[in-house]
């Protein structure tokens, strides 16, 4: 006889994940860690603004905009562990944030091309107002050299998915024609690292060690 779903869950409530990514919810689903979501209402490119302007790394960045997304879900639901989550793009000092609209898609895909980046993926616990664990983890990749009638066609398949990522690029569908190596964890690269989340929660006594 199976187990049930939630067989390795210790916690009460289920879990909250604090994002509208289905990349994420895919990849927690796979977890069988009973969840439900509540996107964070918040304005990121404000949210950022600040430590932007003072310089702040591209990690530093997206390990902000995780946690504030996970106090912003919590503030309302106290007795839930919030997971909040975030990616962040770094070319060398530049930092991308997702593209607002095509051309500045194809922006990013033109100075991407033929480079070697770094892509970071934050995520924060937060119970009751209280910090849990966060952590970022880091993902390098290297696209191919990118030619326009290809970064066209690649526009043109891709939709509103083009502006759905920062990079514009979504390496579990369409994106993966982009790159010519990648190394990295799986689920860092589609924005949910669930090595170091699953290692804490087991810790946490919130999953069965």
């Amino acid at each position: 006889m199976s187990e049930p779903a939630n067989a390795f869950w210790h916690e009460v409530k289920p879990l909250i994940l604090a994002s509208k990514s289905s990349a994420r919810a895919a990849l927690l689903r796979q977890t069988h860690i009973p969840f439900i979501i509540e996107a964070a209402d918040v304005d990121e490119r404000e949210a950022e603004a600040p430590l932007r302007q003072s310089g702040a790394a591209a990690r530093e960045i997206g390990a902000h905009l995780a946690r504030i997304k996970a106090q912003a879900v919590a503030a309302n639901h106290g007795e839930h562990i919030v997971l909040g989550a975030d990616q962040t793009l770094a070319l060398g000092n530049r930092m991308f944030t997702k593209p607002l609209n095509r051309d500045e898609a194809l922006d990013q895909l033109r100075a991407l091309s033929g480079q070697e980046h770094a892509l970071y993926s934050a995520i924060c616990l937060i119970r009751a107002g209280k910090v849990l664990f966060e952590t970022s983890e880091t993902a390098r990749m290297r696209m191919r050299s990118l030619s326009e009638p290809f970064l066209a066609a690649y526009a043109d398949t891709a939709g509103a998915m083009l502006t759905a990522s920062v990079g514009a690029y979504q390496v579990e569908s369409l994106g993966i024609h982009l790159f010519e190596s990648i190394a990295g964890d799986h689920s860092t690269i589609l924005g949910l690292p669930l090595i170091p989340l699953l290692a804490f929660l087991r810790r946490n006594g919130s999953l069965l060690g």
